[in-house]
Order: C-alpha cells, then structure tokens, then sequence
C-alpha cells in the first residue's frame, strides 16, 4: 500500500472511480479527441500504461470502490442460484448473479466486459448533462480508447461512432457498443460459467446426496446430485 502511494500520490482511494482516473490520467486526455503530435502520443501512452499497470497490479479496477462487496456468494442458496440457469437474462437480474458471474469472468481475465455493460447501464440513468459528458469520456478512456487499459473487444466501426460524438454524448452513444459485449458474453461467456467450479459450488450447497429440485436450462440441466449436465435445448 505504502509503495502505491509512493507510486501514485495523487491517487485517493476513498474517492469515486470516475474521480480517481480523471487525476491519474489528467484532464487533457478527457478531451475529445484530437490530432496530437509524437510526444503529446508517447505522454498519452505513458500515464495510460501507468494506470493500466496499476489496476493489473491490483487485481482490476473494481478494488478502487471501498463499497464493492465481498464474500457475496456465502449466504446463496442453491435454489437461487439454480435460477440463474433459466436464461443470462435472469442471471443480471440477481446482484449475487452478477457477482459470481464476474467472479468467473476474472478468472477467464474477461471481466472488462462486464464491467463495461455495467457501467453503460448507469450510464443511461444518468439525468445531468454535465455528469453525463464525465460518465461518457470516463467510459471511453477506459474501455473504448485505442490505449484503454481494459479495453473491450468491438470493431472499428462501432467504436469510430462513438469516437464522433464523444465531445457530446447522447444516452445511446454506446448502446451498439454494449450489445456487442452483451452478446458475446451471453453466447460464449455465460454457457461455460453454468459448468465452472464457481457456479457447480453454489448449486451444491446442501451437499453430496442431497436432493435437487430440476430445472431445465437453454445451457444445462442439474441431476439429483447437483451436477450440471448437457442436454440438446428445448428452444
């Protein structure tokens, strides 16, 4: 702790995330961008690669929140979590769904994408026009920008569109961006957390030999013992 503040004096962990990347990278990279010569680049890569590094070192940059839970899938019971299996829609609509989906993302270090889906989803409830530029510039500096340091996967394109209104973001500004992610996380993402450890424990809960209640999932469906097996869809 005492060498990352040694690293980082500016950095104030009790402060709000969007706060705590503004001082780390400085205000000019919040503006819109813009042609810059080689060394206004290469200071650009620098304070991007220090901040990169820095949230690498601890873990992602969920740990910058002094509010994130944790231990949040202790007290689940099977019976919720077998919820979970109905379809990726359900899973979001659990807190504790999303937290041990985003637990099994950071083991697959994928966990940007739903971090970023997240924060696009408070990102369009957001009623200030002021707090909506500072929400849309923080979202493009650390998951759209060529030299984001958990930059998302999405083609040129969509990722050009959001490049041009930048300087005047609308609500729906990354809303092509987000079903993007959305989607690759529920087709390829979420079929492997229904048969990872993280989800095959809390299904388990009670037990070896206690009895489970069946459901029918589009990815799986749970024998007596608990156990995640495939089965051709019913869709």
């Amino acid at each position: 702790m005492e060498a990352l503040l040694f690293l980082f004096p500016q950095f104030n962990y009790m402060a709000p995330k969007e706060e705590v990347y503004f001082k780390i990278l400085g205000p000019e990279d919040l503006q819109a961008p813009t042609m810059k010569d080689d060394s206004s680049r290469q200071k650009d890569k620098e304070r991007k690669s220090r901040l990169s590094l820095f949230l690498t070192k601890s873990g992602s940059h969920e740990n910058v929140s002094p509010n994130k839970k944790t231990n949040t899938t202790t007290n689940i019971s099977p019976e919720t979590a077998l919820q979970w299996s109905d379809s990726f829609e359900e899973l979001l609509k659990h807190s504790d769904g999303v937290e041990s989906f985003s637990q099994f993302l950071r083991t697959e270090f994928s966990e940007e994408n739903i971090e970023f889906w997240l924060a696009c989803e408070e990102y369009k409830t957001i009623d200030s026009d002021t707090k909506l530029l500072s929400k849309a510039r923080c979202i493009y500096t650390v998951y759209i920008d060529s030299d984001a340091p958990k930059e998302i996967n999405i083609d040129y394109n969509t990722k050009a569109d959001i490049q041009k209104v930048i300087a005047k973001p609308t609500k729906s500004c990354f809303e092509a961006a987000q079903l993007i992610v959305y989607n690759l996380m529920k087709k390829d993402s979420y079929p492997r957390f229904l048969h990872s450890d993280i989800y095959l424990r809390l299904t388990r809960r009670k037990g070896p030999g206690t009895n489970m209640f069946r459901r029918r999932s589009r990815s799986c469906v749970f024998n007596d013992r608990g156990e995640a097996t495939t089965e051709p869809s019913a869709w």
